[in-house]
């Protein structure tokens, strides 16, 4: 069995990490760098770095300040924002990404999954899924930060990414994001039980007990989060010592 990694995340904006609440409101966290070296000595399973504006402005990923904090890292980077291509994938990689998360261009242009898969592995695919619970209970997918509604339900996304070759999906839920009071737990529980491949809990942790929550009744295979390491004491370390008490299998 895969042990249960925890990942913080960091999302960056105007060339500094920014943490907001529903993907709003964004308030500045401080340096890229600062924060990964402090991450480096918290020994933590993974990082996931995110340019949250890059598909807003219609730019490529920032390949110079990867491969800058790539240098730093000392645990493997999953890297997303701006990407749109194959060659994008391919710099990323090139200049340190160990993982690549696409978000806007694979739901709309689900092929590029597949060529990432065939050319690089499943293993750096890693799809991208924004949703938000609609007042008339359903869930939506969304892209560009949040900011474009696109019409499909993210069940049907994850299965559509697992099928084209995607080797996880980060699923994040919008209106939870950055509100510390739990994951969605139905929205994570019903793509975690539509897919095979390993789903990453994402927005809304504030404590321990949200990590396990999103384990044990959102059926999660990874956590990520931002706000509970930032904005409190909480440690990614004193989270796995946490889970392992509850009998997670996480790796200290």
């Amino acid at each position: 069995m895969l042990k249960i990694r925890i990942m913080p995340t960091l999302l960056y904006r105007d060339f500094e990490l920014v943490k907001g609440v529903g993907f709003d409101s964004w308030r500045g966290v401080g340096s890229a760098m600062q924060a990964i070296r402090v991450y480096n000595m918290r020994e933590v399973d993974e990082l996931v770095f995110l340019d949250i504006t890059a598909m807003q402005e219609d730019r490529r990923p920032d390949f110079e300040l990867i491969d800058d904090l790539a240098d730093e890292c000392f645990m493997p980077l999953t890297v997303g924002g701006g990407v749109t291509s194959l060659e994008d994938v391919k710099q990323l990689l090139a200049v340190g990404a160990d993982k690549v998360a696409m978000n806007s261009q694979a739901v709309h242009d689900p092929e590029l999954i597949r060529a990432v898969s065939h050319k690089f592995g499943s293993q750096c695919a890693v799809v991208s899924i924004d949703a938000r619970k609609e007042p008339d209970g359903r869930y939506q997918v969304y892209t560009h930060s949040g900011k474009k509604p696109t019409g499909l339900d993210p069940v049907e996304v994850a299965v559509r990414a697992a099928e084209y070759g995607a080797g996880e999906i980060l699923l994040t839920s919008i209106e939870r994001d950055g509100t510390m009071e739990g994951y969605d737990l139905v929205l994570t529980g019903r793509v975690s039980d539509a897919v095979s491949i390993p789903v990453i809990a994402s927005g809304g942790a504030g404590q321990y007990e949200h990590l396990y929550e999103a384990l044990q009744t959102g059926k999660a295979s990874a956590l990520a989060a931002a706000s509970i390491f930032h904005f409190t004491e909480q440690t990614p370390l004193e989270a796995k010592r946490y889970l392992r008490e509850k009998n997670i299998n996480v790796r200290l």
